[in-house]
Protein backbone atom coordinates (compact mmCIF):
# COMPACT_ATOMS: atom_id res chain seq x y z
CA UNK A 1 0.00 0.00 0.00
CA UNK A 2 2.83 2.39 0.84
CA UNK A 3 4.46 1.83 -2.55
CA UNK A 4 1.18 2.37 -4.39
CA UNK A 5 0.56 5.63 -2.51
CA UNK A 6 4.10 6.79 -3.24
CA UNK A 7 3.48 6.47 -6.97
CA UNK A 8 0.49 8.82 -6.68
CA UNK A 9 1.67 11.33 -4.06
CA UNK A 10 4.55 13.76 -3.93
CA UNK A 11 5.37 12.66 -0.39
CA UNK A 12 4.38 9.74 1.83
CA UNK A 13 5.05 9.44 5.56
CA UNK A 14 4.62 5.87 6.77
CA UNK A 15 4.19 5.35 10.53
CA UNK A 16 5.08 1.88 11.82
CA UNK A 17 5.31 0.76 15.45
CA UNK A 18 7.12 -2.53 14.86
CA UNK A 19 10.89 -2.01 14.41
CA UNK A 20 11.31 -5.05 12.16
CA UNK A 21 8.45 -4.02 9.88
CA UNK A 22 9.76 -0.45 9.77
CA UNK A 23 13.18 -1.68 8.64
CA UNK A 24 11.57 -3.85 5.96
CA UNK A 25 9.43 -0.93 4.80
CA UNK A 26 12.50 1.28 4.44
CA UNK A 27 14.17 -1.37 2.30
CA UNK A 28 11.12 -1.89 0.10
CA UNK A 29 10.53 1.84 -0.52
CA UNK A 30 14.14 3.10 -0.64
CA UNK A 31 14.22 3.33 -4.43
CA UNK A 32 11.05 5.42 -4.59
CA UNK A 33 12.69 8.49 -3.07
CA UNK A 34 9.57 10.11 -1.60
CA UNK A 35 8.79 7.84 1.37
CA UNK A 36 9.75 8.67 4.95
CA UNK A 37 9.34 5.84 7.45
CA UNK A 38 8.71 6.99 11.00
CA UNK A 39 9.10 4.35 13.67
CA UNK A 40 6.72 5.06 16.54
CA UNK A 41 3.22 5.03 18.00
CA UNK A 42 0.72 7.12 16.05
CA UNK A 43 -1.04 7.93 19.35
CA UNK A 44 2.10 9.54 20.75
CA UNK A 45 3.82 11.12 17.74
CA UNK A 46 3.63 14.84 16.95
CA UNK A 47 1.85 14.55 13.60
CA UNK A 48 1.98 18.26 12.81
CA UNK A 49 5.75 18.34 13.25
CA UNK A 50 6.17 15.22 11.12
CA UNK A 51 4.05 16.77 8.35
CA UNK A 52 5.70 20.19 8.64
CA UNK A 53 2.29 21.82 9.06
CA UNK A 54 1.12 20.71 5.60
CA UNK A 55 -2.41 19.61 4.76
CA UNK A 56 -2.41 15.82 4.46
CA UNK A 57 -4.58 12.74 3.92
CA UNK A 58 -4.49 9.57 6.02
CA UNK A 59 -4.52 5.99 4.74
CA UNK A 60 -4.19 2.84 6.79
CA UNK A 61 -5.29 -0.50 8.15
CA UNK A 62 -6.03 0.36 11.77
CA UNK A 63 -5.55 -2.06 14.67
CA UNK A 64 -9.19 -2.83 15.38
CA UNK A 65 -8.88 -2.59 19.16
CA UNK A 66 -7.67 1.03 19.07
CA UNK A 67 -9.71 2.40 16.16
CA UNK A 68 -11.50 4.93 18.36
CA UNK A 69 -8.34 6.35 20.04
CA UNK A 70 -6.58 6.69 16.67
CA UNK A 71 -9.49 8.52 15.03
CA UNK A 72 -9.87 10.82 18.03
CA UNK A 73 -6.14 11.53 17.80
CA UNK A 74 -6.47 12.39 14.12
CA UNK A 75 -9.46 14.62 14.79
CA UNK A 76 -7.24 16.74 17.05
CA UNK A 77 -5.60 17.83 13.77
CA UNK A 78 -8.81 18.12 11.75
CA UNK A 79 -7.82 21.49 10.30
CA UNK A 80 -4.74 19.92 8.67
CA UNK A 81 -6.43 16.75 7.33
CA UNK A 82 -8.35 16.65 4.07
CA UNK A 83 -9.44 13.00 4.18
CA UNK A 84 -9.09 9.76 6.13
CA UNK A 85 -9.32 6.38 4.39
CA UNK A 86 -9.03 3.44 6.78
CA UNK A 87 -9.84 -0.26 6.96
CA UNK A 88 -11.61 -1.07 10.21
CA UNK A 89 -13.99 -3.63 11.67
CA UNK A 90 -17.33 -3.53 9.83
CA UNK A 91 -19.34 -3.25 13.05
CA UNK A 92 -17.39 -0.10 13.95
CA UNK A 93 -17.81 1.25 10.42
CA UNK A 94 -21.57 0.82 10.79
CA UNK A 95 -21.47 2.85 14.01
CA UNK A 96 -19.39 5.61 12.46
CA UNK A 97 -21.79 6.04 9.53
CA UNK A 98 -25.06 5.49 11.44
CA UNK A 99 -27.69 8.22 11.25
CA UNK A 100 -29.81 9.54 14.14
CA UNK A 101 -32.61 7.15 15.01
CA UNK A 102 -30.62 4.03 14.18
CA UNK A 103 -29.66 1.56 16.92
CA UNK A 104 -25.97 1.88 16.00
CA UNK A 105 -25.98 5.67 16.41
CA UNK A 106 -24.07 6.79 19.48
CA UNK A 107 -21.37 9.11 20.75
CA UNK A 108 -18.74 7.75 18.34
CA UNK A 109 -21.10 8.28 15.39
CA UNK A 110 -21.72 11.89 16.42
CA UNK A 111 -18.02 12.61 17.02
CA UNK A 112 -16.97 11.23 13.64
CA UNK A 113 -19.74 13.05 11.78
CA UNK A 114 -18.90 16.27 13.59
CA UNK A 115 -15.39 16.24 12.13
CA UNK A 116 -15.95 14.35 8.86
CA UNK A 117 -18.39 13.00 6.29
CA UNK A 118 -17.94 9.24 6.58
CA UNK A 119 -19.15 6.59 4.18
CA UNK A 120 -18.50 2.89 3.77
CA UNK A 121 -16.64 2.63 0.47
CA UNK A 122 -16.12 -1.13 0.47
CA UNK A 123 -17.12 -4.10 2.59
CA UNK A 124 -14.26 -6.61 2.98
CA UNK A 125 -14.86 -10.28 3.89
CA UNK A 126 -12.62 -12.13 6.37
CA UNK A 127 -11.17 -14.23 3.55
CA UNK A 128 -9.40 -11.17 2.12
CA UNK A 129 -6.89 -11.26 4.99
CA UNK A 130 -4.10 -13.57 6.08
CA UNK A 131 -4.42 -14.64 8.79
CA UNK A 132 -8.20 -14.67 8.47
CA UNK A 133 -9.94 -12.56 11.16
CA UNK A 134 -13.18 -13.59 12.83
CA UNK A 135 -14.99 -10.40 11.80
CA UNK A 136 -15.92 -8.61 8.58
CA UNK A 137 -14.12 -5.39 7.73
CA UNK A 138 -14.80 -2.25 5.74
CA UNK A 139 -12.95 0.55 4.02
CA UNK A 140 -14.33 3.81 5.39
CA UNK A 141 -13.71 7.11 3.61
CA UNK A 142 -14.04 10.22 5.72
CA UNK A 143 -13.91 13.59 3.97
CA UNK A 144 -13.18 16.62 6.10
CA UNK A 145 -14.64 18.94 7.23
CA UNK A 146 -17.81 17.42 8.59
CA UNK A 147 -20.70 19.26 10.22
CA UNK A 148 -18.27 21.09 12.50
CA UNK A 149 -17.80 23.79 9.88
CA UNK A 150 -21.51 24.67 9.83
CA UNK A 151 -22.30 24.34 13.53
CA UNK A 152 -19.85 27.01 14.63
CA UNK A 153 -19.08 25.48 18.03
CA UNK A 154 -16.19 27.35 19.64
CA UNK A 155 -14.89 24.57 21.89
CA UNK A 156 -14.64 21.13 20.29
CA UNK A 157 -13.59 19.33 23.47
CA UNK A 158 -16.39 20.82 25.56
CA UNK A 159 -18.97 20.04 22.88
CA UNK A 160 -17.87 16.42 22.57
CA UNK A 161 -17.88 16.18 26.36
CA UNK A 162 -21.47 17.40 26.34
CA UNK A 163 -22.45 14.77 23.77
CA UNK A 164 -20.78 12.08 25.90
CA UNK A 165 -22.95 13.17 28.82
CA UNK A 166 -26.06 12.96 26.63
CA UNK A 167 -25.14 9.37 25.71
CA UNK A 168 -23.98 8.44 29.22
CA UNK A 169 -26.73 5.83 29.52
CA UNK A 170 -28.27 5.27 26.10
CA UNK A 171 -31.49 3.73 27.38
CA UNK A 172 -32.24 6.77 29.52
CA UNK A 173 -33.87 9.90 28.20
CA UNK A 174 -31.87 13.08 27.67
CA UNK A 175 -33.74 14.60 30.57
CA UNK A 176 -32.43 11.96 32.94
CA UNK A 177 -28.89 11.99 31.56
CA UNK A 178 -28.60 15.78 31.83
CA UNK A 179 -30.49 16.39 35.06
CA UNK A 180 -27.47 15.59 37.25
CA UNK A 181 -25.52 18.42 35.58
CA UNK A 182 -28.22 20.93 34.64
CA UNK A 183 -30.58 20.40 37.56
CA UNK A 184 -33.85 22.33 37.41
CA UNK A 185 -32.82 23.98 34.12
CA UNK A 186 -33.06 20.70 32.22
CA UNK A 187 -36.73 20.94 31.18
CA UNK A 188 -36.38 24.61 30.28
CA UNK A 189 -33.34 23.97 28.07
CA UNK A 190 -34.94 21.02 26.30
CA UNK A 191 -38.05 23.07 25.63
CA UNK A 192 -36.07 26.03 24.31
CA UNK A 193 -34.23 23.72 21.91
CA UNK A 194 -37.56 22.20 20.81
CA UNK A 195 -36.44 18.74 21.97
CA UNK A 196 -39.16 16.57 23.58
CA UNK A 197 -38.46 15.72 27.21
CA UNK A 198 -38.95 12.05 26.31
CA UNK A 199 -36.24 12.11 23.61
CA UNK A 200 -33.12 9.97 23.81
CA UNK A 201 -29.69 11.03 22.60
CA UNK A 202 -29.76 8.53 19.73
CA UNK A 203 -32.64 10.51 18.17
CA UNK A 204 -30.84 13.87 17.99
CA UNK A 205 -28.95 15.42 15.10
CA UNK A 206 -25.69 17.24 15.65
CA UNK A 207 -27.50 20.54 15.08
CA UNK A 208 -29.84 19.70 17.98
CA UNK A 209 -26.90 18.75 20.20
CA UNK A 210 -25.29 22.10 19.34
CA UNK A 211 -28.46 24.00 20.22
CA UNK A 212 -28.68 22.23 23.59
CA UNK A 213 -24.98 22.84 24.20
CA UNK A 214 -25.33 26.58 23.70
CA UNK A 215 -28.46 26.82 25.85
CA UNK A 216 -26.68 24.88 28.58
CA UNK A 217 -24.00 27.54 28.68
CA UNK A 218 -21.50 25.86 26.41
CA UNK A 219 -20.08 23.59 29.08
CA UNK A 220 -21.10 20.48 30.93
CA UNK A 221 -18.76 18.39 33.08
CA UNK A 222 -18.47 14.76 32.05
CA UNK A 223 -17.75 11.48 33.73
CA UNK A 224 -15.95 8.57 32.10
CA UNK A 225 -15.68 8.65 28.30
CA UNK A 226 -18.40 6.83 26.38
CA UNK A 227 -17.22 4.70 23.44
Amino acid sequence: MTSLLARKASRVVAIELDARLAARLRAVTAALGNVTVVEGDVLALDLLRIMDGEIFSVYGNLPYYITSPILHRLFEHADQISAIHVVIQFEVAARITAKPGRREYGYFSAACQYFARPEIALRIPPGAFRPRPKVASALVSMRLPGQRAALGVSDDAAFLGFIKRCFAQKRKTLRNNLRARLGDRTEEILSAAKVPSSARAEQLTLAQFAALFRLAGGHVQTGDPVQ
